[in-house]
């Protein structure tokens, strides 16, 4: 069956750029974001491993690792991210699974034949907290490279939500107003966020970022 949200991360040791890697030992108390790619050495994930680079500071602002896989080995990756710390101004320096094997692969549902990718793996997203429960899929076409910004997005929602009953409206950023949990009466929301709660309709209360 297909992973689903709120599973338990499956653990598994394998190879990387930056040696063996026994997953939930290596994630620990963080954040984690493990995503695929079709192979080396193409062109858009080439950019997006070197965004991945770019943006490791406010990934770390989160508390959350970063971890990319693709189906090709050790050596390749190697070879691999020196292109892409030359052509995408980076420093590629976290790890890659080397997944030749194709076992994480398999654990996590990231071969789908039927895709443009064929039997490699496809662009997959997987946002796992703490516990080692999965809090995010996003699976998308190989011709279609990843907004990471998005990805820093939902971890901050994610976040602000597991301490705060509130929910967070569509393209919500860090910073704007959110949604009251249906489950609190508006009377009892006034209590918990003295900042203010609007109600818009008695099913949709918003209320400033109580965190902020």
């Amino acid at each position: 069956m297909a992973l689903q949200l709120g599973d338990t991360a499956p653990d598994f040791t394998q190879k990387s750029s930056a040696g063996d890697i026994n997953f939930h030992d290596w994630a620990g108390d963080s954040w984690v974001v493990l995503f695929s790619h079709p192979a080396d050495y193409t062109p858009v994930c080439t950019t997006e491993l070197g965004l991945v680079g770019s943006l490791q500071e406010e990934f770390k602002k989160r508390n959350a690792k970063t971890i990319a896989l693709s189906v090709d080995g050790v050596e390749s990756h190697q070879g691999w991210i020196k292109d892409i710390d030359e052509t995408q101004n980076t420093t590629v320096n976290y790890p890659i699974l080397a997944d030749d094997d194709r076992k994480v692969a398999t654990l996590y549902g990231m071969l789908q034949p039927n895709s443009d990718a064929g039997t490699l793996t496809v662009r997959s997203v997987f946002v796992i907290d703490p516990n080692k429960k999965i809090r995010l899929t996003i699976t998308y076409p190989a011709s279609t490279g990843r907004n990471f910004d998005e990805i820093l997005r939902v971890i901050d929602s994610l976040q602000l939500t597991d301490y705060h009953k509130v929910a967070t409206p569509g393209n919500w950023k860090d910073g704007g107003d959110c949604v009251v949990v249906p489950s609190i009466s508006t009377e009892d929301a006034k209590k918990q966020f003295p900042k203010g709660v609007t109600e818009v309709k008695p099913y949709l209360r918003m209320t400033p970022q109580p965190n902020k």
